[in-house]
Parts: C-alpha cells; structure tokens; sequence
C-alpha cells in the first residue's frame, strides 16, 4: 500500500530561484479512474483477472458435479462483490465538500513557502483555496484535500478518506475471502490428483479422452485439451501468486484492524511513528550534553586537589 507517497504531479514552491523555471499550474485529480493510470493500479485488475480465468474456466469444472455448483454461487458470489466495492473505492471522490463544489477544470496553484508555512492553516488550504474539516489533508499525488485522509493507495490510485474508507476496508476483506476459497480449491485438486484423479475427470466430455496423461480446460463451452504438466505449471503459479497475496492483504486487514482499536488514521500513525523517532536521537543528544557537562567538573576539581598538595 502506499501511503501519503509523491508523485510527479506534487507542489512545490515558487520563490525557488530565478535559475529554476516555474512548474505549470497542475489540475486536481477526481477520483482513480483520472489519468495518469498507476502501474499498481494495472496489475491489481491483472491479478484479479488471472484469478477469475483460471478458478471458473479451469479448476472448478474438475470438482464434481454438486461440489462445482456449490464452487461456482460461492467464488461467483464473492468476486463480485469484491469487484463491486472495489469499483466504488476507486471511483468515490473523496475531496472535501468544499472542494468537491469547485470545478475540477481549475488549475491548482503552486506553493508560496515564503508567504505559509503549511499547506493547511486554521482549517484553510491555500492551494484549494477553501475551508477545510479538522482531519482534512492535501494530498500532493491528487492535488487537493482529502475530507478524512487515511492514505493515498497506489493499488486503487486514489486517495482513502472518511468517504470511501469503508469500500477499501471491505474490498480488502473481501479479497482475502475470495483467496481463501481459491488456494482450498487449488489444493483439493493438487491432493485430489495423488489420491485418486478419476474423481477430477468427471465430466461427461472426457470419455472421448483416452489417455490419462491428457486434460480438459474451459469445460464445458470451450474445453482445450493439454498435459498434466501444463495443468499443474498453471496451478503451481497461481498458487504462488495467492498465497503471497493472502499473505500481504492479511497484513494489511489486520493493521487496519490494529488502526480501528487504537481511534488512528493511517497517516497519525505514521507522524506518531515519525515524531518518536525524532525524540529518540533528542534524548540521545541531551544525555550526551549532560555527560559532557559533568566531565569537567571532575577535571577542575581533580586540578585544585594537586595544586593545593605541595601548600
């Protein structure tokens, strides 16, 4: 996930020199559907249609015929869903109102360090030139007040607030759930294969199949006949790539869960994290100050003893 990350469309200030030419003036995005497209914005719709192709056209028509049924409402019922919120999550804009009864079309102006010191001051940003909520922020990658901000996610390119958080959260639960159900299909069929592989052929279609050796993909519209060792390559990689994403979203469900306990957004967690960090060397500094300061204390007082001595 990324969080509050830069992008080529940030601001930056004006007063920077004669020598460096002022940026263009650079429109707020909408939502993440505005260009330009993130690349982890690409292979998160990649992965998701890997997933789709290869349950319901390859591996769930090798369950038999009421296990398949019960396969497909399932699966079927959770990666729509999945896609549904996940759609909403990318498409709310999460701006703030005021911001949201401005036009879009209107350049964003770059920021003057020289006249604020903050983006944001007393609930009014001076790049989007309105009032904003207690908990607003300025997102830098879509170049205007998030109502809410939590973080800017490069895997739905857009920003998460109090507007579409909820659709983020529940994308992410939801995707685990649709993983799980995915690796315990993968891995009935992987056993199944050992124990007894008759039961994986139960489609009417494969009594024209002679060999063993020989399997039916996309049954039952457009089966396609291949090897074990292309069947298994296809699962042993699809594996791989759901687990490590099971793996991942997990953590970040139950992060977010760690968030909800603890009243944070993503990005106060991060400046807590980040002030502590900065108090750690402080301490360090002013423990070193008060060594150094008792040191020659020590010397002076070591000084007169020696020098009174011979008196």
């Amino acid at each position: 996930m990324g969080i509050c990350c830069k992008s080529q469309r940030q601001v930056v200030p004006e007063n920077l020199g004669s020598s460096v030419k002022t940026p263009p003036h650079h429109l707020s995005r909408v939502n993440g559907w505005s260009p330009p497209l993130h690349s982890f914005q690409v292979v998160c719709w990649a992965i998701f249609l890997v997933m789709c192709v290869t349950s319901f056209g390859i591996f769930i028509p090798f369950l038999p015929l009421d296990w398949k049924l019960a396969a497909y409402s399932v699966m079927g019922a959770v990666f729509l869903f999945h896609m549904l919120v996940h759609l909403i999550a990318v498409t709310i804009d999460p701006a703030e109102v005021n911001v949201r009864l401005k036009s879009y079309a209107q350049p964003v102006p770059t920021f003057d360090r020289s006249k604020h010191a903050h983006v944001i001051q007393n609930q009014y940003c001076h790049l989007c030139e309105v009032t904003v909520s207690e908990k607003a922020k300025h997102c830098s990658s879509c170049n205007k007040c998030v109502s809410g901000f939590d973080h800017h996610c490069k895997w739905l390119n857009n920003c998460v607030g109090s507007r579409n958080y909820w659709f983020f959260f529940t994308s992410v639960a939801s995707a685990l759930c649709g993983l799980f159900c995915l690796m315990v299909l993968l891995l009935y069929v992987a056993i199944q294969n050992f124990v007894n592989p008759t039961k994986l052929r139960m489609d009417p279609l494969y009594q024209d199949v002679r060999s063993s050796n020989q399997w039916l993909l996309f049954l039952p519209l457009c089966p396609v006949q291949v090897k074990t060792p292309v069947v298994f390559s296809i699962l042993t990689v699809v594996l791989l790539l759901g687990s490590t994403s099971f793996v991942l979203l997990g953590h970040l469900l139950v992060f977010h869960l760690y968030l909800m306990a603890k009243h944070l957004s993503t990005f106060e967690y991060m400046m807590q994290a980040r002030f502590q960090q900065n108090q750690v060397p402080t301490r360090r500094e002013g423990l070193t100050l008060l060594k150094e300061k008792g040191r020659p204390k020590e010397k002076e007082s070591g000084t007169s003893t020696s020098m009174s001595t011979p008196g």
